[in-house]
């Protein structure tokens, strides 16, 4: 291992080893304290320091980093005070996830690192919205984000790689090939010999290093974080390493041929790099020991003042708050007492135009959404109002775009991702259950996304074009569901969104869009989360409803003389549970209808709320009407007799005869 010093005072070499030894020795005593049962697992990064310190040390201190289980020298070098980091290790409240999450998962705005989370390509998403947010800015910053040869082989790997492509992202990709994903082998992960070779598919500049020389490391670090800065561009750095203990410490090396071990041991990036020190006369055996013995003790005093820490103590009210970041809510508003007659469709484009004027942050992203306007036309002419800057058009990479929404909300955007269907929203279900959702829970980042999603059955689409998947979402913490069914709730409930900063799921009947209008409030309106509209009023049953279930409802209505509470829900996360019961309390009679499936869907949820609040009051078993269990069909025919508007009569008819 030859190191070049080109430079480099003497003092920033000595720098460096101690940055290399603090992750190594706090390693080591953390394998001593596992054993000891007072940490519950361990991601050992030993062997694989010198990438981190030399990325780490190459870049600003205010340039974002996303960094992997085997990382610890990223966050020892960004100065994060070592009793928090222990704390976090031991689940205690003065960590960073009070006791939600483990290990590195978690993030830190003020050392600008946003941890991993399981699923470990999510994250390259998110550095490209990270990465978008400061190309934005014109700040001249890069994003690095790490990940290992095995997380390399997921989707979300390429791509995220494809957007910062495209849309020449300021972000660098370090990726740390040690060989092994698990106990998988590279030849078992891929077919190709180094990563260097996967930039050109990419259109993206990809070089290689020795991942365990902290000098090389650094000088290519620095060399490339500069082009990225002036050029705004991505780039691929691979690093050649090896990590010499087990994927955690559970599983052992069993799995690895003794004669790796033995080469890789003899290629220890800090052995190397104190023998290159000692014969450049920076260092010697004594100050050797001295070093070791300075960080041994803050170590040691640090790990003092975290496990004197009581351990955290349960607060169900805490744990539920903490889902959302606060919002300042939004009563019923609007600047103009004057109305318009409007589509749903158009409802629906008049909330974003408001919302891209009055939120200068917000960015739309979206298939088709820029030129073109998207497929149904929502966002047709914003380009020529607000910019391809604000308005951009993405590839087909759900989970990288919806990614880049978490990243943005790092960089204080606003942003909305387009569904082009609802039903495309599979490729980035991850992203939203696992990152969007559990964010702010986590550690404190909120999500400031709207996914828009066109949805439901009615015109003859098909099972990939018509599903109605609200439930899906429905059973996440920490995500708000919007439903309207009108041309005014559509433009305040998504304006209401766009106040609010978590992330919300905004559903748009496909149907509606160009069959219903309604008159709508000029200029900007919102009306809040959680209040249900009773838009009819009866004393003989409930229904209980949403989106096209509503018009169904008072199509039936029209035809009846039944007197008949219809609520309207709009929101199905926050449920507006005080209406609903109230309604149950004064009928007695309850009909919950919705076009999703009946198994498993949210009428399942409201009806068992209903039992358990409202029993003593029914004078019949709560009713579901709903979808028959099958995927939707694509025939006429077979549609309407897939959705339940044809059954709804009857349905009325042996509720009230019970």
């Amino acid at each position: 291992m030859k190191f070049l010093r080109k430079g480099a005072s003497n003092e920033f070499l000595l720098s460096l080893y101690k940055s290399l030894l603090k992750p190594r020795l706090i390693e080591e005593k953390m394998l001593l304290l596992l054993r000891q049962g007072k940490i519950s697992k361990w991601f050992s990064g030993m062997g694989q320091e010198a990438l981190s310190i030399g990325m780490i040390e190459a870049i600003h201190p205010d340039e974002y980093i996303l960094p992997m289980h085997r990382n610890l020298g990223v966050f020892t070098s960004r100065q994060i005070p070592l009793e928090r980091l222990f704390a976090q290790f031991q689940g205690k409240k003065s960590g960073f996830t009070n006791g939600r999450d483990r290990s590195f998962h978690f993030g830190s705005k003020e050392h600008h690192i946003v941890g991993m989370i399981s699923h470990l390509g999510s994250q390259m998403g998110v550095a490209n919205g990270i990465a978008l947010g400061e190309k934005l800015d014109g700040s001249n910053k890069l994003t690095v984000v790490i990940t290992g040869d095995g997380g390399a082989s997921q989707g979300d790997f390429h791509e995220a790689l494809n957007v910062a492509a495209v849309w020449d992202l300021p972000v660098l990709i370090l990726i740390e090939n040690n060989g092994y994903g698990l106990s998988t082998p590279s030849n078992e992960q891929f077919r190709f010999k180094h990563f260097v070779d996967k930039g050109i598919g990419y259109g993206i500049e990809a070089h290689q290093v020795d991942g365990n020389n902290v000098l090389e490391v650094y000088q290519k670090v620095q060399e490339l974080a500069e082009i990225i800065r002036k050029e705004n561009r991505p780039m691929i750095l691979e690093c050649m390493t090896f990590r010499m203990r087990g994927h955690e410490e559970a599983s052992g090396i069993k799995y690895i041929p003794k004669e790796v071990m033995e080469l890789w041991a003899a290629y220890d990036p800090i052995d190397h790099y104190q023998n290159f020190l000692l014969a450049e006369g920076i260092i010697d055996e004594r100050s050797i020991t001295t070093i070791k013995e300075q960080i041994k003790k803050e170590i040691v005093e640090a790990w003092d003042i975290s496990d004197k820490e009581a351990p955290i103590t349960q607060d169900e009210s805490k744990e539920i708050s903490d889902l959302f970041m606060n919002s300042s809510g939004s009563e019923n508003e609007s600047s103009s007492s004057e109305t318009e007659e409007l589509r749903f469709i158009d409802g629906v484009s008049a909330g974003l135009e408001e919302a891209m004027i009055k939120h200068p942050n917000l960015i739309l992203m979206g298939q088709d959404i820029a030129e073109y306007g998207g497929v149904f036309k929502v966002t047709e002419g914003f380009i020529e109002k607000f910019g391809k800057n604000r308005v951009r058009n993405t590839p087909l990479c759900e989970a990288a775009i919806l990614g880049s929404a978490l990243g943005l909300s790092v960089q204080g955007y606003k942003s909305m991702v387009e569904m082009q269907f609802a039903d495309f929203v599979t490729e980035g279900f991850n992203q939203i259950v696992n990152n969007l959702a559990k964010s702010h829970w986590r550690w404190g980042q909120n999500a400031d996304v709207v996914i828009r999603m066109p949805t439901g059955a009615g015109v003859n689409a098909g099972p990939f074009h018509s599903q109605s998947n609200e439930a899906w979402f429905f059973h996440e913490p920490g995500l708000k569901i919007c439903y309207p069914a009108f041309p005014d709730d559509a433009k305040a409930l998504l304006l209401t969104s766009f106040e609010d900063p978590n992330p919300i799921l905004f559903f748009e009947h496909k149907t509606l869009y160009r069959s219903v209008k309604g008159k709508v409030p000029t200029g900007y309106c919102t009306i809040p989360f959680g209040k249900a509209n009773l838009l009819h009023e009866g004393n003989e049953l409930s229904i209980i409803t949403y989106g096209m279930g509503v018009h169904w409802a008072l199509k039936e209505l029209e035809s009846t003389n039944l007197s008949v509470d219809l609520i309207d829900l709009r929101t199905l996360v926050p449920l507006d549970t005080e209406c609903i019961f109230e309604s149950v309390k004064k009928t007695g009679r309850v009909l919950i209808l919705h076009e999703d499936n009946l198994t498993g869907g949210i009428g399942a949820e409201i009806a068992s709320q209903i039992n358990e609040h409202c029993f003593s009051y029914l004078d019949a078993p709560v009713k579901r009407l709903a979808s028959i269990d099958t995927p939707i069909p694509f025939a006429d025919d077979l549609e309407k007799n897939y959705l339940p508007a044809g059954r709804l009569a009857k349905a009325l008819r042996e509720l009230l005869d019970y």
